[in-house]
């Protein structure tokens, strides 16, 4: 479904939402023009931050945490099963009470979102291998709870799959093969976010729909095992999936200033090598951006610091692109709760046609959440 207007009805209807939206004690948010859609944000902020981003569907990761004691005593944290669930159930219910927001598992919720203007929130789990670990009936238990994406892994290896951040990567295991097909079955989305290249090719093989890569960017421009290879886009690509370009610049760029040209080639890319349909948006930070980029405003030098031990870490295991420190973390331009406006004035003036940005901005994103091939 096409949501492209005429200039003279989008501003009528931007104008007459902008005063409703007055008259009604709300933050007053600009029409967009069609649905545009976040494949991963970190946060569910207050309803009047929700307004202002502009979005009428977004990816919210509801990953949570539990305190594992070691027999020494110590102390570590590691996404639970247990407490994302928890949490899932804890957030369906404020989103009932929402008057902007509101829970949804089905991408055509954001066509209705977007003319109520409310914003149509999915959930999804980073590390969801991790959290399923030899347990495959925890996957319909998600279902149950209102899941609707599920990183295979985060990082690392996992009883199901491969990490994109190991010196020696592997692929799906022979339990991942079968946690696919029972995705498939339970209508959640595969997400090979973090993960290798051959989990990725594999999960190609064995998925029966579109399968996403919600957050990242093109190892193209940025040597990186974090970023994904052309075969990869290719093989998102070929099952109707998306890639979600996200904010954060390390991964985007390796010039010591990052700026909206290099996600708009970014962007360029992923669509070239895997069609108009398999590019979306991606976050990957709060709503309103990396919280130490605000700190220091703006001050990428200082903010990127936060980074460095883990980013040291990995570099002592030798994997591929962490023998050099990153020099920033987001684009100042892009770290802000109007990035996706900024983004779509940037890709029109980069020759995008009208049909073409609908599809980046958030069609492609509703065409897999509506559980659609392209």
């Amino acid at each position: 479904m096409t949501f492209i207007l005429d200039r003279r009805t989008f501003l009528r209807s931007a104008a007459l939402a902008a005063l409703t939206a007055a008259v009604n004690g709300q933050t007053p948010v600009t029409k967009t023009p069609y649905p545009f859609v976040d494949g991963l944000c970190l946060d569910l902020p207050k309803d009047d931050v929700i307004r202002s981003s502009g979005l009428s569907g977004y990816l919210l990761d509801v990953s949570a945490p539990e305190e594992i004691k070691g027999p020494d005593g110590s102390t570590r944290w590691v996404r639970s099963f247990r407490e994302t669930v928890k949490k899932m159930n804890v957030l369906r219910d404020e989103l009932r009470k929402r008057s902007a927001a509101l829970h949804a598992t089905d991408g055509r919720r954001i066509e209705q979102a977007f003319k109520e203007n409310k914003t149509a929130v999915f959930f999804q789990v980073q590390g969801g291998g991790e959290m399923i670990a030899d347990d495959l009936g925890r996957i319909e238990a998600f279902r149950d709870a209102g899941l609707r994406v599920l990183q295979l892994t985060h990082h690392h290896n996992n009883p199901l799959a491969g990490g994109g951040i190991e010196k020696n990567p592997s692929g799906l295991t022979k339990m991942g093969v079968e946690a696919v097909e029972r995705l498939n079955s339970a209508g959640i989305i595969p997400d090979l976010s973090h993960a290798s290249d051959q989990t990725a090719l594999d999960t190609a093989k064995a998925c029966r729909g579109p399968m996403i890569l919600s957050h990242g960017a093109a190892r193209f421009f940025v040597n990186n095992a974090r970023c994904a290879p052309d075969g990869v886009i290719r093989a998102i690509a070929n099952t109707g999936g998306v890639m979600g370009v996200f904010m954060m610049s390390f991964w985007l760029t390796t010039d010591p200033v990052p700026t909206v040209d290099h996600y708009v080639k970014q962007i360029k890319h992923v669509a070239r090598v895997g069609g108009i349909n398999a590019v979306g948006i991606a976050n990957d930070f709060p709503l309103t951006g990396e919280e130490n980029v605000i700190k220091e405003k703006g001050d990428n030098a200082k903010a990127v610091k936060n980074y460095f031990a883990w980013w040291d870490s990995i570099a002592k295991m030798g994997v591929l692109g962490f023998d050099r420190r990153p020099e920033h973390v987001a684009i100042p331009e892009l770290n802000n709760i109007d990035r996706m406006h900024t983004i779509h004035r940037a890709l029109e003036k980069a020759g995008f046609k009208p049909a073409e940005l609908e599809k980046i901005m958030g069609g492609n994103w509703i065409r897999v959440l509506s559980g659609a091939t392209a």
